[in-house]
């Protein structure tokens, strides 16, 4: 199919379809096509695309690429676009009775910017408070890595977070702050290597001044090992 019919076709989707500032920009025939037949057709995609480069997919070095590329787009950095690989986010009653705050910090996040499709690189850190239930702490880390896990922009993968933690736990009560380099800053156009992006959203209390300010100062505290 030719760019310009798809472009075209995408466009009238959209003038029907309207998407809230967190959600990723999928269309609704997103998941019509499963990922075994998706990895084919991309493979072929990224061979005509090294061709073009006038790279020689005869070489042993070159002739797996399309098919590794491929696998990796569908099952891994893009993972997160499948809905079966959505965690499952147990949670419990909060029978301990604790009231503070719970941090879970520098979380590694790796991402891939929808803009360039270069890689999103850095720490997420994330608090609630519990308004009852507390969830598994590696789940929140499992949640971060199924959101990073598709193209994505930095503020709306920050909203994201947020409003999946507070729809599990029953609160509004949820924060996240992440720190990321971009590659596509980083490694082309102004090639700033020291510089890096901050993002941040604070639900319910976190709007407080003087919770902020204690989130803040946890996820700068040394860590223990």
């Amino acid at each position: 199919m030719k760019l310009e019919k798809l472009l075209d076709e995408e466009a009238a989707f959209d003038q029907d379809h309207h998407s809230s500032a967190t959600d990723t920009p999928l269309r609704e025939d997103a998941f019509l096509i499963p990922p075994a037949e998706k990895v084919a057709l991309i493979e072929d995609k990224i061979a005509e695309v090294l061709h073009t480069l006038g790279m020689d997919l005869t070489d042993d070095s070159l002739k797996g690429t399309p098919k590794r590329v491929a696998k990796m787009f569908v099952n891994e950095i893009f993972g997160g676009l499948l809905p079966e690989n959505k965690p499952s986010a147990s949670t419990f009653k909060n029978k301990y009775k604790y009231g503070e705050m719970l941090v879970e910090k520098n979380i590694t996040l790796y991402s891939t910017c929808e803009h360039h499709l270069l890689p999103i690189v850095g720490k997420a850190h994330v608090a609630y408070i519990s308004n009852g239930t507390v969830v598994g702490l590696s789940k929140m880390n499992r949640i971060v890595d199924y959101y990073a896990k598709r193209p994505q922009v930095q503020e709306r993968l920050t909203l994201q977070i947020v409003a999946e933690l507070q729809k599990v736990l029953n609160t509004k009560n949820v924060a996240c702050v992440i720190d990321a380099k971009h590659l596509c800053v980083n490694s082309r156009g102004i090639s700033d290597i020291s510089s890096s992006t901050v993002t941040a959203e604070f639900g319910g209390r976190f709007q407080e001044k003087e919770l902020k300010r204690e989130f803040l100062d946890y996820i700068q505290l040394d860590t223990a090992f």
